[in-house]
């Protein structure tokens, strides 16, 4: 059984992804909104640090953390003035956006809670090691990752020569 201090840890981790994750949406400064998007990405890589997957909390606080937040707020600078704000939604938008997050939730509520096995042990697991990791990311057979990680490396590329042309346009 859990300690109460682990179950207490865990909720501040959760409550922190939430505050910042409503904040980095709400916020109406874009460099704010990247801010806040940084410390739901590091309080998700402490979910994953807390579960003993240091891997992958690891890679979270790197790759995520590291590299996307950098890149967010590059093309913010290069398009954007940085100190301005956004327009207010208008009335109608925010509403299809609340319905849009209610059924969003609804559904991942229903996705939980009808696989969630409550009286069910848990399986056995074991951490792989970096062999196992590096070889299913980056192989090429069936069930292995190395094209949508080439695809995803292009696509960054490709945001990040069109964010200098916008930004050699002025």
């Amino acid at each position: 059984m859990e300690s109460l201090g682990s179950i207490i840890t865990y909720v501040v981790i959760v409550l922190a992804i939430v505050v910042f994750s409503i904040l980095a949406v709400t916020t109406r400064k874009i460099l704010r909104a990247a801010t806040y998007l940084l410390f739901a990405l590091f309080a998700t890589a402490a979910v994953y640090f807390k579960l003993d997957y240091e891997f992958l909390g690891g890679v979270q606080i790197a790759v995520y953390a590291g590299g996307i937040v950098v890149l967010v707020v590059f093309a913010i600078l290069l398009t954007t003035h940085p100190g301005s704000n956004s327009e207010r939604l208008a009335s109608r938008s925010r509403r299809l956006g609340l319905v849009a997050g209610l059924a969003a939730f609804a559904a991942g509520a229903y996705s939980l809670i009808s696989r969630c096995e409550l009286l069910a042990p848990a399986p056995e697991m074991s951490n792989p090691d970096m062999d196992k990791i590096g070889t299913a990311l980056l192989g090429s057979d069936h069930f292995q990752y190395l094209l949508p990680f080439e695809a995803v490396s292009v696509l960054l590329l490709a945001c990040i020569i069109g964010g200098v042309v916008v930004a050699r346009k002025r």
